[in-house]
């Protein structure tokens, strides 16, 4: 299928884009990268009046480290942040990004579009809210702050408002004593994931902190607290950390995965697949920020 018509405008300044999203009084579209949009325009799932392309808005392009935080504008590519030496500084995010369509994809795609469009199964929401990153939303009345793990309230559904633009992303960069995995499981390399989970450890005083994110299992990203199950499993005996880890994850994973099964996957086998991925990358987490912490000791 085609697009049903549409104008189009590409305004170089953030306050005429802005302007422009006001007058269509919500029958706009903001479009970066549209690796997200352009299909769904072509099955005319959507039908804005006007495309608003933000591309030739210099600010929005940048993409700086500035003190504790990486700041990624609205149109950075994911393989610009996937090559970029800044990148490195959120290891989570490098970890993810190879996940995350094709190579051509991320080429085009946005970081902040994929957290706009807040697919359900989308790797980049689930690193933002495991991260607690904050979003910028700028809109006819300024900009203001959300947390990501406030950002979304369901599938394709976000805080944004129709007169708003998500014009950053701020993501904390890795700290001593940090850890971080990342893994899903698709059909193919490129499909959306049937679940994945985005996991940090760092290392307090000697006691693990422990936050999870799963995606692919539920209407947005869900974030749990793992630090009791990760300290408990730590003291424990028996077999290697990732096999005692599941043994203690097993209630939070059935809690956790709560969408209906579908032709690829049932709900149960949604929950063996995010028990295993779990509990096989906080022990990787731990290990890393184990190591890390090591490293800095000596």
């Amino acid at each position: 299928m085609k697009a049903a018509p549409f104008a189009y405008v590409r305004p170089s300044r953030l306050s005429d884009a802005i302007a422009e999203l006001a007058e269509t009084r919500g029958g706009g579209k903001v479009i970066a990268g549209g690796q997200s949009l352009t299909p769904v325009l072509a099955m005319r799932l959507a039908r804005p009046d006007t495309l608003i392309d933000i591309n030739s808005i210099e600010e929005l392009g940048a993409l700086t480290r500035s003190g504790p935080a990486l700041h990624i504008g609205a149109t950075v590519t994911q393989r610009r942040v996937e090559r970029d030496p800044l990148g490195a500084s959120v290891p989570l995010l490098r970890l993810a990004l190879p996940w995350v369509g094709h190579r051509e994809l991320r080429s085009r795609g946005t970081v902040c579009g994929s957290l706009a469009h807040a697919d359900p199964a989308a790797e980049l929401p689930a690193v933002a809210c495991c991260l607690d990153a904050e979003l910028t939303l700028t809109g006819p009345n300024g900009h203001r702050s959300v947390s990501a793990r406030e950002f979304f309230h369901g599938a394709m559904t976000t805080a944004l408002t129709p007169d708003e633009i998500l014009t950053s992303v701020r993501l904390p960069v890795a700290a001593e004593g940090e850890g971080f995995g990342f893994a899903e499981i698709a059909r193919r390399h490129g499909d959306f994931a049937l679940a994945g989970v985005a996991v940090r450890v760092r290392l307090r005083a000697g006691r693990p902190e422990a936050t999870m994110t799963a995606f692919g299992v539920s209407d947005r990203p869900v974030t749990r607290d793992l630090s009791e199950p990760l300290a408990a499993a730590l003291t424990g005996g028996g077999d290697g950390l990732a096999d005692r880890l599941r043994e203690r994850l097993a209630a939070v994973v059935e809690e956790t995965v709560d969408t209906d099964g579908d032709i690829h996957a049932s709900r149960d086998y949604r929950r063996r697949l995010l028990l295993a991925l779990t509990g096989r990358e906080l022990s990787k987490a731990y290990e890393r920020a184990r190591d890390g912490a090591e490293e800095v000791a000596t």
